[in-house]
């Protein structure tokens, strides 16, 4: 359903487990980011009746989601961690065109949101299976779910305002360029992506 072209490397969720403050911090802040990306979308394009209307409801998800991540952080008796650059979404961010129409910068920011809701469902799955603590399982398969439903919002948004082709084509050269992006970084036990 995804389509991630390079799945997350195996070690990735058993260093995470030994990194539990980090991904928490990490995850915490990765939620606040998606809210405010919606946020951004809808002032951009206000005039975009169903945008508008499906990211509303994400951006108070999204929110919801932040605030529960935080929650756990503190009944851990852990500390939410600074924010660090997030070298994932910075390189990501270079695929946008830089010029085009509105419309094609918007099929751009909607694929971009896309494919980060995507890698971190990819990223919930695996920790939803992978994690020894049975609590922990039940809350990264609950975001999963969440997640996925996100991706879809966000691919079909996309096909509502441009034509299938385009966006299927778009879409490729999204996930082509992620996977390489992933295989640079390497895997990073102490982020979400």
């Amino acid at each position: 359903m995804l389509h991630l072209k390079l799945p997350t490397d195996p070690r990735w969720a058993d260093a995470a487990q030994k990194s539990l403050e980090d991904i928490l911090s990490d995850h915490a802040y990765c939620e606040q980011k998606a809210a405010s990306s919606c946020i951004s979308l809808i002032v951009q394009y206000a005039d975009h009746t169903e945008l508008v209307d499906t990211l509303t409801p994400i951006v108070a998800e999204e929110w919801s989601h932040f605030e529960r991540v935080l929650a756990e952080i503190r009944k851990r008796e852990l500390t939410l961690a600074p924010q660090r650059k997030d070298e994932y979404v910075n390189e990501l961010a270079k695929i946008l065109r830089k010029g085009g129409s509105k419309q094609e910068k918007m099929l751009d920011r909607l694929l971009l949101c896309a494919l980060i809701e995507a890698r971190s469902c990819e990223r919930f799955k695996v920790l939803s299976q992978q994690l020894q603590d049975p609590e922990m399982s039940r809350f990264y398969y609950d975001f999963m779910v969440s997640e996925a439903r996100h991706y879809v919002a966000f691919i079909t948004l996309a096909k509502t305002y441009m034509p299938k082709e385009i966006v299927d084509v778009r879409w490729q050269e999204f996930l082509t360029a992620e996977a390489k992006i992933i295989a640079e970084l390497g895997y990073r036990p102490d982020r979400m992506h």
